[in-house]
């Protein structure tokens, strides 16, 4: 059997993944193992980030909305039960941005969900 080297290929797949761990501190841009190590747990923390970075976001809205409500004299939770009541479906997101650009309108939403509470 004759013996196959492989250069072309292997060195191909190593350049790949030293380019990947470029910028990376000491020698794990340097060194193909240390490097290949770092690229995997790279790839990971890259996976779980876009999945946390939805409940920040979220975590967020929920802090302006409930700034807002407090503004309001009202709590989070009664302005969502309140809105939920009178049957208005608004994401976080949406009345994170009402709450920051048009305080009337916002106003507006927490009346509605306080007479909702109130019936």
């Amino acid at each position: 059997m004759a013996r196959v080297k492989g250069g072309t290929v292997t060195r191909a797949r190593r350049k790949k993944i030293l380019k990947a761990a470029e910028g990376y501190f000491g020698s794990k841009h340097l060194l193909f193992k240390t490097a290949k190590e770092q690229v995997c747990h790279s790839l990971r923390y890259a996976y779980n980030s876009r999945r946390l970075v939805k409940r920040d976001y979220r975590k967020l809205w929920i802090k302006r909305i409930n700034a807002a409500c407090r503004f309001n004299d009202i709590s989070y939770s009664k302005f969502m039960d309140g809105l939920k009541k009178s049957g208005i479906v608004i994401n976080r997101k949406m009345l994170s941005e009402i709450a920051i650009n048009d305080e009337k309108a916002f106003a507006g939403l927490v009346a509605t969900a306080k007479k909702a509470l109130a019936k």
